[in-house]
């Protein structure tokens, strides 16, 4: 049995007993105690499971707000993807939507182009931060002491020759996202492609995600630039805006 299969036997078993003391636990998921024990350690310094006075043993929150975070995801992933359609159709684009996890953007929808040549991403990819659209937008959410840890522990490596190449550039660039609601990456990330992402935000204003529209250069026509712009800006308050979010007043 692997380490995994008794971490989860364990988890389970306390799940439905609600309480245990370890000879309870060691019949109950058939591991010796001496083993049962070292798994119980782990998953008290973890957070997990707790202890208390008698020698039982029970789940903490930490489980359910996990699963909490996992529901609100696929709540969030169902509502934005008739968005993410409208905006597919429109544009005619390859739509993502991407949310912050640990260091890096994980991407939780994507909304295919028709066309033939295609963006090479899935649901799942983890992207960084500092040099795609959707991931400036996170950055520019952060206070300056959050971005001071993350830019001390992540050096700037150039994906492309366009990539942001100091930590004062990307400043600038984030300070200008702030001010005008929309982040781009111009071949930042990777050669030959645009992308534009909006913020989502739910009832308390905070940036919970971020859609993005990829274009590859050669279909993308500048002179359209601002208002393909203002489309995605409208249609990610939509959004915004069915969850919860209320624009200030100008």
């Amino acid at each position: 049995m692997s380490g995994v299969v008794r971490t989860i036997s364990i988890l389970e078993v306390l799940a439905k007993a609600g309480q245990a003391n370890l000879e309870s636990l060691s019949r109950l998921t058939d591991l010796p105690k001496a083993t049962l024990l070292r798994f119980l350690n782990t998953l008290m310094a973890l957070g997990y499971v707790c202890r208390d006075d008698a020698d039982r043993y029970s789940l903490t929150l930490k489980l359910f707000a996990l699963g909490s975070r996992a529901l609100s995801h696929t709540d969030l992933t169902m509502k934005a993807r008739p968005f993410a359609t409208r905006l597919c159709k429109e544009l005619g684009e390859t739509v993502h939507m991407g949310i912050l996890e640990g260091d890096g953007a994980v991407y939780v929808l994507k909304e295919e182009s028709s066309y033939t040549l295609r963006m090479y991403s899935r649901i799942g990819k983890v992207i960084p931060l500092y040099c795609t659209a959707i991931g400036k937008i996170f950055l520019s959410q952060m206070s300056e002491a959050q971005l001071d840890a993350y830019l001390e522990g992540h050096p700037l490596k150039p994906y492309t020759s366009h990539t942001v190449k100091t930590a004062e550039a990307l400043r600038e660039q984030l300070a200008l996202i702030r001010r005008r609601g929309w982040s781009i990456d111009d071949q930042e990330h990777e050669d030959d492609i645009m992308c534009i992402a909006c913020p989502i935000r739910d009832y308390t204003g905070s940036v919970i995600a971020a859609m993005s529209v990829s274009f590859p250069l050669f279909r993308f026509n500048r002179a359209d630039f601002e208002k393909t712009c203002e489309r995605i800006v409208s249609v990610t308050g939509e959004l915004s805006a069915i969850m919860g979010w209320e624009r200030e007043a100008e």
